[in-house]
């Protein structure tokens, strides 16, 4: 006599299945006695408008309080460069400097920060605590001191 090819595991298999199939049917049904329930919606139920605060709201918007806008103020893309702003000369101390090496660091008067400093941007010999005015870069591994000029 012949062996059943229907092991425990395989039953349990079916089971699991015909009971996701059955919750599956049950929630799909449940959503359309909901969707039935709370009635066709319509076109303007499904609008929605931004308020003057640039918020998504349901009601619309007082047309008083409705801002003029000129085409010419809108810009698209990258701004243009203001040419009224100058670069900025920063004034700072030279917290340490070695000549052999040709580097060193300023700590800046104003942010307290302190910014590096190589040999090949320094315009005039400075040396430990003296004051110099420089103009800072952005550099790979941070802000680096450029045109740098021992100060008056």
């Amino acid at each position: 006599m012949a062996k059943s090819q229907q092991s425990f595991n395989k039953k349990e298999k079916e089971k699991k299945r015909l009971k996701k199939k059955k919750e599956k049917l049950e929630r799909r049904e449940q959503r359309k006695l909901e969707k039935a329930e709370s009635g066709p919606k319509t076109f303007e139920d499904m609008l929605s408008y931004v308020d003057e605060d640039g918020n998504l709201t349901s009601t619309k918007p007082d047309p008083s309080k409705k801002k003029k806008i000129k085409v010419e103020d809108i810009i698209l893309g990258v701004p243009p460069i203001d040419k009224s702003i100058k670069e900025f000369i920063r004034k700072g101390q030279v917290k340490f400097f070695n000549d052999e090496k040709g580097y060193g660091f300023i700590v800046d008067v104003e942010t307290k920060d302190s910014i590096f400093v190589h040999l090949n941007n320094i315009a005039e010999s400075i040396q430990e605590n003296d004051k110099v005015t420089f103009e800072v870069e952005m550099g790979p591994k941070g802000p680096n001191a450029v045109n740098v000029k021992l100060a008056n």
